[in-house]
């Protein structure tokens, strides 16, 4: 994805890039943040399980599909912002990671984390349903009917 594209991405709210944090690459992001900031642990790393609901056909009555693992952790900065996270797995460093990047976005940095971090993200989740659809598409059946003599 080009700059320009990057740049025309929706701004994100904060649920937004709280969405685009969990559900990156773990290792992305330790790339895009080698280096994390002195913080406060308020909550530190815990891994627990959440019942996933679904609707059939997106609004029939809702039912339990199952449960799916997930992480949380909540920090706090020296400047008193606080970051939240969830993310599916065990990855604890992911969690913090994710949690010290909400805080860091709530906060002065918060353009250049905006640059740095989500931007890529973006990019990198943009390109991956790229793909998706791609390799979709090359499985799409097109079907047509031929007009028959007799139905004329």
């Amino acid at each position: 994805m080009s700059r320009s594209e990057m740049q025309s991405l929706p701004p994100l709210d904060r649920p937004g890039w709280m969405a685009l944090l969990a559900k990156s690459s773990p290792a992305r992001l330790a790339a895009l943040m080698p280096q994390l900031p002195d913080h406060e642990t308020l909550r530190a790393p815990e891994i627990g399980a959440v019942m996933v609901r679904g609707r059939t056909g997106a609004t029939g009555a809702p039912f339990n599909l199952g449960e799916m693992t997930v992480t949380r952790c909540a920090v706090r900065l020296g400047d008193g912002s606080v970051g939240h996270a969830w993310v599916q797995g065990r990855d604890r460093d992911h969690a913090r990671r994710a949690a010290v990047a909400d805080a860091l976005l709530q906060g002065e940095t918060a353009p250049r984390i905006r640059r740095d971090v989500l931007e890529v993200l973006a990019a990198d989740a943009a390109a991956a349903r790229a793909a998706r659809a791609a390799r979709a598409a090359d499985t799409k059946v097109d079907f047509f009917t031929m007009v028959r003599g007799e139905d004329q």
